[in-house]
């Protein structure tokens, strides 16, 4: 018991540290710019932030929410990425313990950021953050459960690559306008490689449901902008990953019968 909650504490500290850095990621590759130079710093006054002010949710807070040197106010999302990343963190080991699904669930939670930070502000979905997860996930795949289901998992994923590609291809000639981004197509390939194509097309159809809210809302409040489909396919897809067991017995329950 105590071990256990060493190790939730610790994954949520870590969780603070890479929200701090998904932010980051999140917000300068969009742009082209380097994760590494130059250094953090106040958007407002270019003021270089010293370690005692990177300190991840703390410094946020000791600094009531404002830049040490110009007073301007700092983004609430830093802190709220931060927080959120840590929780998922931890809450991967008190749902799996060390296990494939922790891992796994650990790299979706990663990714889930990553997609709600680039694609909420610039409308992007990064390809580092999705290669480097499908290679992990499949790589998982043939360590845990063997060359079979590791081919199995790439089959899903080029299907599910196929299928999104005609949805959008179809899609961009029905609304004369682009319907899906190429991020989106490339998630759910992402989705393929995890799940399979079942579970997969749950996910999407799901991800719609979580995104149609959203969209009634731009469209009532008259917004002229797109909107980011992929942080509602992602979160869609860490729903699904925790209740995947219940909806594999509806979906074998719908499609066998009583």
């Amino acid at each position: 018991m105590i071990f256990d909650i060493y190790v939730i504490v610790i994954l949520f500290v870590l969780g603070l540290v890479m929200g701090s850095f998904f932010m980051v990621v999140g917000s300068r590759l969009p742009k082209n710019e380097s994760i590494v130079k130059p250094r953090s710093h106040c958007d407002n006054c270019g003021h270089i932030l010293k370690w005692y002010e990177l300190i991840p949710v703390l410094s946020y807070v000791l600094q009531f929410g404002k830049c040490s040197r110009c007073h301007a106010k700092l983004s609430i999302m830093y802190p709220l990425i931060e927080v959120l990343n840590g929780f998922l963190f931890s809450l991967s080991y008190a749902l799996y313990g060390f296990s494939y699904e922790m891992i796994a669930f650990l790299i979706i939670s990663s990714i889930l950021i990553l997609v709600f930070v680039s694609d909420f502000q610039y409308m992007i979905i990064l390809d580092e953050p999705l290669i480097i997860g499908s290679v992990i996930i499949l790589l998982l795949k043939l360590y845990y459960f063997g060359f079979n289901t590791f081919t199995r998992s790439i089959y899903s994923g080029l299907i599910m690559f196929v299928f999104m590609l005609l949805v959008k291809l179809f899609g961009d000639k029905a609304f004369k306008r682009e319907s899906l981004g190429g991020g989106d197509v490339k998630l759910v390939t992402f989705f393929g490689f995890v799940f399979g194509v079942r579970l997969s097309f749950v996910s999407v159809v799901l991800g719609s449901f979580l995104a149609f809210p959203y969209a009634i809302f731009c469209s009532l409040s008259k917004k002229n902008r797109e909107v980011p489909f992929g942080p509602f396919l992602i979160l869609a897809l860490l729903i699904v990953f925790i209740y995947m067991e219940p909806i594999k017995e509806f979906l074998n329950l719908f499609v066998y019968g009583f």
